[in-house]
């Protein structure tokens, strides 16, 4: 007849410290590759960030250069209007997803 295990006696489903300290350790590892994954994304994040805001004010400055090019006055206070705006709205979006990365 079996008797039940008090994990003290090395029958099959006791935790010996060796696997108690090895579980420990697997967990720590695995703690650390997710940090090390979430600081990595976040990076990632602001370099995205970044290259979108250079690229949205060259495209905007593009833009602007070329409806000034046309000589007509009101076809440039509008590029320059509907630029500023995007800029504005950019920023905030940006702004706020820089804010949820750091």
């Amino acid at each position: 007849m079996t008797t039940p295990s008090d994990g003290t006696d090395g029958t099959p489903g006791a935790a010996s410290p060796d696997a108690a300290r090895a579980t420990e350790e697997t967990a720590q590892r695995i703690r650390q590759m997710t940090e090390q994954l979430i600081a990595n994304s976040k990076q990632a994040g602001i370099a995205n960030l970044d290259a979108y805001e250079k690229s949205l004010a060259s495209m905007l400055e593009m833009s602007e250069r070329t409806a000034g090019a046309t000589g007509l006055e009101w076809v440039d206070a509008l590029a320059t209007a509907h630029a500023r705006w995007v800029q504005d709205v950019s920023k905030a979006y940006t702004d706020a997803a820089r804010t949820m990365l750091t």
